[in-house]
C-alpha cells in the first residue's frame, strides 16, 4: 500500500468518472430523444416505426468513452466542475450551441456530452489543434489569433470604458478593430451562432506574454448580451483563482449573474440586452 501514487490515482479516478459522466449523458440523451419522451414522436401521433424504441448511441461518444476508458490523460477540470456543465446540458434537454475556448484532453468529452448539437472550439496553437484533431478528427476547431498579452490587463480593464467600440452599448465583435478586447477576426460561424453556452479555458493565462483570458471573457460577454433568440447564454469561466480571470469576470459577466461554481470554476447566466444606454456591463 505505500506505493500508490495519490496525482497517479487521483488521475484515474478522474478518468473513470469522465466515463461515468459520459455514460450518463449517453443515458439522458437517449431519454430525452426517446419517442416516449418527445412531444412530436410518430407513437404520440398513433403512428408506430420500427426504430421507435431504438437508439444508436453517437460516434462522438462512442469514440469518447474508449479514449478515457484506455487512456491515463485526463480532462483538466475535476469532476465536480465538468458536472455543472453536464447539469447545464441536461436541463436544456436538447442539442445546443456550445462554444469552447480551448481544446485539448477533454474535448471529445465536451463534444460527446452534446451528440447532436454544435460543439465549436477555439484554439490560439495551430500545432496543438493539429495534434488533438490527428487523435480526435471528428472534433470542429479553429485557430484564434489574440492581440492581447496578460501583462496589460489591468491597463485594458481602464482604458476600454474610453473607447467607444468597447461600450456596452455598442459593442460588436466581427472587424471591431478599435476595441482591441474584441475577437474580430474569429471564423463567420461563431459570429452567426447563438450560443447556449460558452466555455472559457482558453488561451493561455500564466505568464506575462501569454494572450491572457481579457478577450475571451469580454466577446463571451458581448456575444451572450447580443443574443436575439430567447433564453439566456450559460458561460462558465475556469481558472477563477487566478486574478485576472476573477476580476475580468465581475467586470464583464456580472456577479448578478453568477449561478453557482465549484473548485475554479464559475457558472454565470446572462441575459440578452438591447440596453442602448448601458454605461456599464454590470
Amino acid at each position: 500500500m505505500r506505493n500508490r501514487n495519490p496525482l497517479l490515482e487521483r488521475r484515474w479516478f478522474v478518468g473513470l468518472a469522465a466515463v461515468g459522466l459520459i455514460v450518463t449523458g449517453l443515458f439522458l440523451t437517449s431519454s430525452i430523444r426517446s419517442p416516449e419522451t418527445s412531444y412530436l414522436c410518430p407513437a404520440a401521433l398513433g403512428i408506430r416505426t420500427r426504430t421507435e424504441f431504438s437508439y444508436e448511441p453517437a460516434p462522438m461518444q462512442m469514440r469518447a468513452i474508449l479514449h478515457y476508458a484506455t487512456s491515463r490523460v485526463v480532462p483538466q477540470q475535476s469532476v465536480a466542475e465538468i458536472k455543472i456543465s453536464l447539469d447545464v446540458i441536461k436541463s436544456l434537454g436538447r442539442p445546443c450551441n456550445f462554444l469552447v475556448f480551448g481544446l485539448g484532453h477533454d474535448s471529445l468529452m465536451w463534444a460527446s456530452f452534446n451528440p447532436g448539437g454544435r460543439t465549436v472550439f477555439l484554439e490560439e496553437d495551430p500545432k496543438w489543434v493539429h495534434s488533438i484533431l490527428k487523435d480526435a478528427p471528428g472534433l470542429k476547431a479553429h485557430t484564434v489569433r489574440y492581440r492581447t498579452q496578460l501583462r496589460e490587463a489591468k491597463t485594458l480593464l481602464t482604458s476600454y470604458r474610453s473607447e467607444a467600440a468597447c461600450s456596452p452599448a455598442r459593442a460588436y465583435l466581427r472587424g471591431n478593430e478599435a476595441c482591441k478586447l474584441a475577437l474580430e477576426n474569429l471564423p463567420d460561424e461563431v459570429y452567426e451562432t447563438e450560443w447556449d453556452m460558452i466555455m472559457i479555458d482558453a488561451p493561455k493565462g500564466y505568464y506575462a506574454e501569454a494572450p491572457g483570458r481579457m478577450s475571451a471573457v469580454f466577446s463571451a460577454a458581448v456575444m451572450a448580451r447580443n443574443r436575439k433568440q430567447l433564453g439566456v447564454t450559460h458561460v462558465f469561466l475556469h481558472d477563477v483563482d487566478r486574478k485576472v480571470e476573477k476580476v475580468y469576470a465581475e467586470e464583464f459577466l456580472c456577479k448578478k449573474n453568477f449561478v453557482n461554481g465549484a473548485g475554479r470554476l464559475w457558472h454565470f447566466k446572462i441575459p440578452p440586452s438591447n440596453d442602448t444606454l448601458a454605461s456599464h456591463f454590470c
